[in-house]
């Protein structure tokens, strides 16, 4: 049925924006609150470190790797997922929350232009929500009704991402479509075979062009795949490494939340730095730094499992955290044109959930071979340092060239500004209009800086100082400015 169309940019924005923070907090904010039932989970199927990994890798993965705007937000809260929740809290869950979370983003970044860093940074804040909520929950529900009680209760409150995908009405764009009073019947093709039809949809819906072609694309996804092999640890790990070391069980839970609360603060502040315009062109490094940032803060991590020394961790860990949370997808959306970007997040999350699923089995298979959980942070720190190394140089590196193109394009047209082709078919020649209006180079400099040929430097016939570019080119154009 017809449908009015929403303009971006207005006030239903901030109503869609509500609806982002409310289902990011409900899907990217509940994995983190799996390590409260880490331990329970391993005495109820006496399960080892690697086995037990599995659970949240699996419900991580599967988060990051679907989606779809409206529709998809609303099933994830269908009750038929919410059900499963309770029946399966493994592969369905994380089956259901896939839904929502790619979508809220990609309809995000349709509704905002202006304010799109603000908005990004504004939604993840409901990340550091949940984050700030689920273990509070979780701890005080496993007490009293198990963990399988408890995956009953949060299958209802998942329901209520029914109403968050509702409000996501359709946007208008700025081109109008093209009405025929007569349109032709569209000519009759064969039917695509399967292997087919699943290469276009897969060509449409995953940018597997744009990582061959866009290097920074390419660049950014490998190494925030890189770096997500450590960067779920410490909230998978963090509260049974606190336990093993006889912290109470609420103090433990209390840590996830730290993180959280911490959050709530932290990134509409780094949203609103990231968005300023002296910054735009530097979001990608400051991406990287808060990732290399998170990285040497697992370190202290490593060193001393004190509840107050565990505390200090989460409130510097909090702020990489926030940074890497408000800038993450800013800088996919700055790296793609905005029209591509819904596939270039599609293939980006698949990605990711890769690295999702193999990182805590890995932390798991290496924790039952040392039984040191120090050892798990130390991998941690390994994968988000190098990731962080490897983009911040790439980036530096792929603009240094871009520079060094644009520098090679203004030299070329410089010297068809300065040089005439002969009539005779000789050759370039000097302009004789602007011969004689070099300036002479102070002693002890070189005259000839571009190598010009001996035979012309006795007439003057060549650039004698670089100061001269700018007369020559102004005395040839006709310009008085500089």
């Amino acid at each position: 049925m017809p449908q009015a169309l929403e303009r971006a940019d207005g006030s239903w924005a901030w109503v869609v924006l509500l609806a982002t923070v409310v289902s990011q907090g409900l899907t990217l904010g509940f994995p983190t609150c799996i390590g409260i039932f880490f331990t329970e989970l391993q005495w109820e199927f006496q399960a080892s470190n690697s086995e037990t990994s599995w659970f949240p890798s699996i419900l991580t993965a599967v988060v990051h790797m679907a989606g779809g705007c409206r529709v998809g937000v609303m099933e994830e809260g269908r009750p038929c997922p919410s059900l499963l929740l309770a029946l399966s809290p493994q592969a369905s869950e994380g089956l259901g929350m896939c839904f929502s979370f790619q979508s809220s983003i990609t309809v995000l970044g349709f509704y905002f232009v202006r304010r799109r860093v603000l908005a990004n940074a504004l939604a993840s804040m409901g990340v550091s929500l949940g984050i700030t909520l689920w273990p509070l929950l979780s701890r005080y529900l496993l007490e009293d009704l198990g963990w399988r009680g408890t995956f009953l209760v949060f299958g209802g409150v998942f329901l209520h991402c029914c109403i968050c995908g509702a409000v996501m009405r359709p946007v208008a764009t700025s081109i109008a479509p093209e009405t025929k009073e007569c349109p032709p019947p569209p000519p009759k093709t064969p039917a695509l075979g399967c292997l087919a039809a699943c290469g276009q949809t897969i060509q449409r819906h995953l940018a597997f062009d744009i990582l061959r072609h866009n290097t920074g694309y390419r660049v950014y996804t490998l190494g925030v795949m890189w770096s997500i092999l450590g960067f779920p640890l410490p909230h998978v790990f963090l509260v049974p490494y606190a336990m093993r070391h006889r912290v109470d069980e609420q103090q433990a839970a209390l840590l996830i939340s730290i993180i959280g609360f911490s959050n709530i603060f932290l990134r509409p502040l780094a949203g609103l730095v990231a968005g300023r315009r002296a910054f735009a062109s530097h979001r990608k490094y400051l991406f990287s730094l808060a990732v290399l940032l998170n990285g040497l803060t697992n370190l202290v991590c490593a060193a001393s499992a004190d509840f107050w020394v565990l505390v200090g961790y989460c409130l510097v860990y909090s702020v990489s955290m926030s940074g890497i949370g408000a800038l993450i997808f800013q800088v996919l959306m700055d790296i793609v044109p905005m029209d591509r970007f819904p596939s270039a997040l599609g293939l980006f999350t698949v990605l990711e959930g890769l690295a999702f699923l193999i990182s805590p089995p890995l932390a798991g298979l290496l924790l039952d071979s040392t039984n040191s959980f120090s050892y798990v942070f130390y991998m941690s720190s390994f994968f988000l340092i190098s990731a962080a190394l490897f983009m911040g140089s790439s980036f530096y590196s792929l603009q240094k060239k871009e520079r060094q193109g644009k520098q090679a394009v203004a030299t070329d047209a410089l010297e068809q500004d300065l040089f005439l082709e002969g009539k005779d078919g000789s050759g370039k020649q000097p302009c004789p209009e602007i011969i004689c209006q070099f300036t002479p180079a102070p002693p002890g400099v070189n005259k000839y800086p571009w190598g010009c040929p001996a035979s012309s430097r006795s007439s003057h016939e060549c650039l004698l100082w670089p100061k001269a570019v700018l007369q020559v080119k102004q005395k040839a154009l006709g310009r008085n400015s500089p």
